[in-house]
């Protein structure tokens, strides 16, 4: 079984002629009707019921019917995503980031793809995940990588990796056991991403465990950015919780040691874009280039690519 038998066989449904068939296809009559016939050959069953006038299809073919217009509209749904991607000669590529995204590897990532298409623009956002997913449902971007959750309606929501989140002190005492809510409630917190604050993913789940567990959490220093919020906690100041990429990079502060949570904590990154709308050519590239990245650090032993 062939495209061109399938295509063959779509088209004389259609139509209800190989003549008008041939026509649709470009090509021969005889060369429609040769394809079909060489179809019912191969699976010894007759597709269609040749009338005077009209081509009626058989029971086979009717049961043939749908799998071959899945088939046929696949195979032109790769061509056509193939043809999109040598033809990027321009346009825009729009993209959230995570805030920390370049500890994901994503750090080469405009360079990747401008080397590859270096005639499309590209308009690269780092924000904090919450408004990364605000941005692409106001359709102020395309598409982009959050950590969840987020308010994802409006979303398409595709998970691509899980990284364990660490909780991080400069005092050995604090890393014996691992961290339970009672302990991080007690704790003297160091904690970044200041402008979203518990609205951030990663607060955001631990919130939700406190209210559970009946206890408050209230930082003692919150700052923007990880690197001042490890800065603080190197100096002795305080402690804070920091995703397994972040420890395993260069930017880790000597001298700090980690310890996981009692009931294990994840950061699931994730590529969302809007529901039901079609992703420009050079930004679906560049989503594709960002998963890439993404499974590259899980292969690389860091995270731990989402099931699926």
């Amino acid at each position: 079984m062939t495209l061109n038998q399938l295509r063959a066989f779509l088209a004389a449904a259609r139509a209800g002629s190989f003549t008008a068939a041939a026509v649709d296809l470009e090509i021969a009559s005889a060369s429609a009707s040769e394809l079909v016939r060489r179809l019912e050959e191969e699976h010894g069953i007759a597709l269609f019921t040749r009338g005077p006038r009209r081509l009626v299809l058989t029971g086979a073919g009717e049961q043939l019917l749908p799998f071959a217009e899945q088939s046929v509209s696949a195979a032109d749904a790769g061509s056509d995503a193939v043809r999109a991607l040598r033809s990027l000669g321009g346009g825009v590529a729009t993209f959230g980031v995570l805030r920390n995204a370049d500890y994901y590897l994503l750090s080469d990532l405009v360079a990747e793809f401008h080397r590859r298409h270096p005639a499309v623009r590209v308009r690269l956002v780092g924000l904090n995940s919450v408004a990364v997913a605000a941005a692409v449902a106001a359709g102020e971007i395309e598409a982009g990588l959050v950590v969840l959750p987020v308010d994802d309606a409006g979303l398409t929501v595709t998970p691509v990796l899980r990284d364990e989140v660490r909780y991080v002190s400069a005092d050995p005492a604090r890393l014996r056991r691992p961290v339970t809510m009672a302990d991080l409630a007690a704790a003297p917190l160091v904690l970044y991403d200041a402008h979203h604050g518990w609205r951030d993913p990663t607060r955001r789940q631990l919130a939700d465990r406190a209210r559970l567990e009946g206890v408050r959490l209230e930082p003692l220093i919150e700052v923007e950015h990880v690197e001042a919020a490890l800065g603080l906690v190197a100096r002795g100041i305080g402690d804070t919780f920091v995703s397994r990429a972040v420890v395993d990079s260069a930017a880790f502060p000597p001298g700090l040691g980690t310890v996981g949570f009692e009931t294990p904590l994840h950061d699931v990154v994730a590529l969302v874009q809007r529901e039901g709308i079609a992703l420009s050519p050079a930004t679906r590239e560049l989503v594709r280039l960002a998963r890439q990245r993404l499974l590259a650090h899980d292969a690389d032993g860091a995270g731990e690519a989402w099931p699926g």
